[in-house]
Parts: structure tokens; C-alpha cells; sequence
């Protein structure tokens, strides 16, 4: 099986949006589609720090990496941030997953960033397998004040 990964085009719009929708479901999550439109507008704005990796197999998408870069206080250098990274459910256990982040240790290092850095529910132990074997947890717990 060949695997590719490509930053996300207008054309993969309908392949995206459907991953997506299943992603949120697996979170058991419902956005406004003023939200969904105005991710997938940042994803394809060249000025957006909003990027889209797309895990490709025999022409069709499988998967995604979302990531965008910011200024740190830890670091000279920007962090990359994983924000979100799905596979549909068929694809999982084939490597596409370790290719998503191991294509974003990449482009990190060759951007120079500082680290790479992403958050999991503490309850998804099989993206926990994958995200232990290229780091332990650092110990930190997340706090969300909605504004």
C-alpha cells in the first residue's frame, strides 16, 4: 500500500468535511456550520497558520493532521501544535497515523520549531498507544474556560 501525505486543496473539500463530521461524532461533538466553514476557510488561506495534512491511500483520503504553528515562552523557536488528528476507522492500524506525525516532526524540524506538542482525551487508549510510542505524556492536565 502506498501512502502519501499532502497539504489539503480546495478538492479534497468533500473528502475533509466528511472525515470531519466523523471525527466530531467520535467526540460526540456538534459545531455550527459557521464554524466548520470558517475551519476549512483557514485551512486553505495561504496567510492562515491553520494547516491541513492529509493521509492518502490508492487516490482516496484517509485521514487528517491538523496543525498550526505559534510563538512560544519556552523557546526561541515557534511550537507546532497537533490540534486535531483522525483516521477513519478502516485505516486505522496500517501506519497512517505514525506517517501523520512523524511527517509533522519534519516539516517541524525543518521550520525550526522548538517541539511539537498535542492533547488526547485521557480515555483513547489506542491514540495513546501510538502518541506513547513517540513520547511519554508530560504530566499536564488541561483546563477549557468557555468565553
Amino acid at each position: 500500500m502506498s501512502v502519501s501525505i499532502r497539504t489539503a486543496t480546495a478538492a479534497d473539500e468533500a473528502a475533509f468535511r466528511a472525515l470531519w463530521g466523523d471525527y466530531l461524532a467520535f467526540y460526540q461533538m456538534t459545531l455550527p456550520p459557521e464554524v466548520i466553514n470558517t475551519t476549512w476557510a483557514r485551512i486553505l488561506d495561504p496567510a492562515s497558520p491553520l494547516t491541513a495534512r492529509l493521509a492518502v491511500t490508492e487516490g482516496r483520503v484517509r485521514g487528517f493532521a491538523l496543525h498550526h504553528t505559534h510563538i512560544s515562552t519556552w523557546g526561541i523557536h515557534p511550537d507546532g501544535y497537533l490540534e486535531d488528528l483522525y483516521l477513519e476507522p478502516e485505516a486505522r492500524g496500517l501506519g497512517l497515523g505514525r506517517a501523520l506525525i512523524e511527517d509533522l516532526i519534519g516539516i517541524g524540524r525543518a521550520s525550526g520549531w522548538h517541539r511539537l506538542y498535542w492533547h488526547t482525551n485521557e480515555s483513547n487508549t489506542t491514540a495513546r498507544k501510538l502518541y506513547d510510542s513517540f513520547t511519554p505524556t508530560d504530566g499536564h492536565v488541561r483546563y477549557r474556560l468557555m468565553l
